[in-house]
């Protein structure tokens, strides 16, 4: 029997409510399926913070590194000045334990309401493979002049040949999985021209290892309208940290909203633990009420069974999933919604 280390961080706010579901989840199917879980629950986040001063710690991220994976509930806290969680939690785990993939599954399950008037179930089941740990977000710049007219501020995007071929590596060999088989690199390269050079060369002379990959290009702006009047044209799309994570909150919406929107920051390599949280954030003004939807933590223990090669366990819970909302949940708290999931495994 398989046993996985897994660290919990339930977070702020609606974090630890819908962890909680989702822990409840794995429990029943590493039961029904059988496979061994060590949990260790840390405190990081905006309350810990306030009381401890402590972010994370380069001595706690050492002990995260001895786990197969972390579940992460939701990091923010209204009294924590934007920036110190975001950047000493999400970003410093992300790139100290080289989570160089961010995946988004953008699936449309039965019963949900897509804002896209006449799309259904069958019209949105794509994946972004979004690069996680270069271009602007490793802050690269600086300001100079501060409080002048002539205040000047720079913000560079910048990729090596390194993170671009690995990332594009991940999503070949990932829409090599799937039935369609089909990669569209997200870019900009009419404005862009150096680093999306880079993408595209890269892009190009990988598709000769994957020639059962029908390889697409689209400029980040025509991909947005594509995600909204004609989203089944996508299967796997991949591209660049910024790009990325503004794609994938549009793609969001249109699969209910966030409160269905799973992630995972992947570190294909194993070599330090992957991390997966619902995407929806500390949501602090209903936190402590029972209401919030634990569905997008339930995708993402999904998510995670997947990661660990519980196959069979993952299609359970992906099923469990289609059951409740095929059956609708409005009205229903987080309790009675987890209620049903875990009847329905």
């Amino acid at each position: 029997m398989n046993t996985y280390k897994m660290a919990v961080v339930p977070g702020d706010g609606i974090g630890p409510e819908v962890v909680a579901i989702g822990l409840e989840v794995l429990e029943q199917v590493r039961k029904t399926y059988g496979f061994g879980l060590e949990l260790k629950t840390f405190p990081f986040g905006g309350e810990h913070y306030l009381a401890t001063g402590e972010v994370l710690s380069d001595e706690s991220v050492a002990e995260l590194r001895n786990f197969d994976l972390i579940f992460l509930g939701a990091v923010g806290s209204p009294d924590v000045k934007p920036g110190i969680l975001e950047k000493g939690i999400l970003l410093k785990l992300r790139f100290d334990l080289d989570q160089y993939i961010n995946l988004r599954p953008v699936k449309l399950y039965p019963g949900i309401d897509c804002p896209i008037v006449g799309k259904t179930a069958k019209d949105l089941d794509y994946v972004v493979v979004r690069e996680n740990t270069g271009g602007l977000y490793t802050g690269i710049g600086g300001r100079t002049m501060i409080g002048t007219d002539d205040e000047c501020a720079v913000q560079s995007m910048v990729y090596n040949y390194k993170q671009v071929s690995r990332c594009l590596r991940y999503a070949f060999e990932l829409a090599q999985t799937r039935d369609r088989k089909t990669l569209a690199l997200i870019g900009k390269s009419n404005v862009l021209t150096h680093v999306f050079d880079l993408w595209l060369r890269v892009y190009d002379e990988m598709a000769a290892e994957f020639p059962d990959v029908t390889t697409e290009y689209y400029h980040v702006d025509a991909a947005c309208m594509h995600m909204v009047n004609q989203p089944e044209r996508f299967d796997v799309m991949v591209t660049t940290n910024m790009f990325g994570d503004i794609v994938t909150d549009l793609g969001a919406m249109t699969q209910g909203g966030m409160g269905m929107a799973a992630s995972a920051n992947l570190n294909p390599t194993r070599t330090a633990p992957s991390m997966f949280e619902p995407v929806h954030g500390s949501a602090p003004d209903i936190a402590g009420q029972g209401i919030a939807n634990p569905l997008a933590t339930v995708i993402t223990v999904k998510m995670m069974l997947d990661y660990l090669g519980e196959i069979e366990a993952a299609a359970a819970v992906d099923q469990a999933l289609a059951t409740v909302t095929g059956e609708g949940f409005e009205g229903q708290n987080t309790r009675q919604i987890g209620d049903r999931l875990l009847a329905a495994l």
